[in-house]
């Protein structure tokens, strides 16, 4: 893929699927480098669109992200030892900008957590911006706005 490749519906949802079960399997090793710069965010509100400037559950450039990733599989953090095994199912894939080599997809996300036997499910409305690079497909944000957000201030011990 060239960087000014278009990106089709069926390569960003195949890609898309691909990042949940990576996820799914707390490979963050595999996650990290689908990367290419910018933020993945957990905005608290429907309609925050000046994510710098309010309060979000998470707002990752790449080395937080790292370090993140590191805090989740090292045992680092207590909200994640032992770490949550979930199940994710991503659907509605839409497609809400299109350029040479760029899309904007926004898609449903229902992820089922379990953890001390006890199962929790969350549900989110999410939009990933996505590049072709010499490398493959990558994100380059990635906003993940769930129902309830401002209802969630609770230990989340994963990513979305």
């Amino acid at each position: 893929m060239t960087t000014d490749s278009k990106i089709t519906l069926d390569a960003a949802v195949q890609f898309l699927w691909m990042e949940a079960d990576i996820l799914d399997r707390n490979d963050f090793d595999a996650w990290l480098p689908l990367w290419h710069g910018g933020h993945y965010i957990i905005p608290i509100g429907d309609d925050v669109t000046d994510f710098a400037n309010n309060l979000n559950i998470a707002y990752d450039d790449a080395d937080m992200r790292k370090a993140r990733a590191a805090r989740l599989s090292g045992g680092f953090s207590i909200s994640a030892a032992p770490p949550a095994r979930t199940v994710r199912t991503v659907s509605r894939f839409v497609i809400t900008e299109e350029a040479p080599g760029a899309i904007t997809i926004r898609s449903a996300l229902h992820v089922v957590e379990d953890k001390f036997g006890r199962q929790r499910m969350f549900a989110a409305n999410v939009e990933h911006k996505l590049i072709a690079t010499e490398n493959g497909i990558r994100i380059t944000q990635k906003v993940v706005r769930l129902l309830n957000s401002d209802g969630m201030l609770t230990s989340i011990s994963y990513l979305f």
